[in-house]
């Protein structure tokens, strides 16, 4: 798909890209220059490892989108694609 950057410098994801990629209004993404492409995707949250009651567990050390059966569905089906 193609789009055009504004003169402020933006664009504009189209709406089945930002779908397919789970990005929403608010998303925060990480923007780099590799290999000649410019490639957007979602920004890591920090995680931190930490023992409880002897198990090791990884714990997100920010906000973390609800998961919903909706969302477990929808990339078991991308997987078996």
């Amino acid at each position: 798909m193609r789009t055009t950057i504004d003169h402020a410098g933006r664009v504009v994801i189209p709406k089945a890209v930002r779908d397919e990629a789970g990005l929403g209004a608010g998303t925060e993404v990480e923007v780099v220059f590799r290999d000649g492409r410019v490639e957007i995707q979602p920004a890591a949250v920090p995680m931190r490892v930490t023992k409880r009651a002897g198990a090791v567990v990884v714990e997100a050390q920010g906000d973390m989108p609800q998961l919903t059966a909706e969302a477990v569905r929808d990339v078991l089906e991308r997987a078996r694609r």
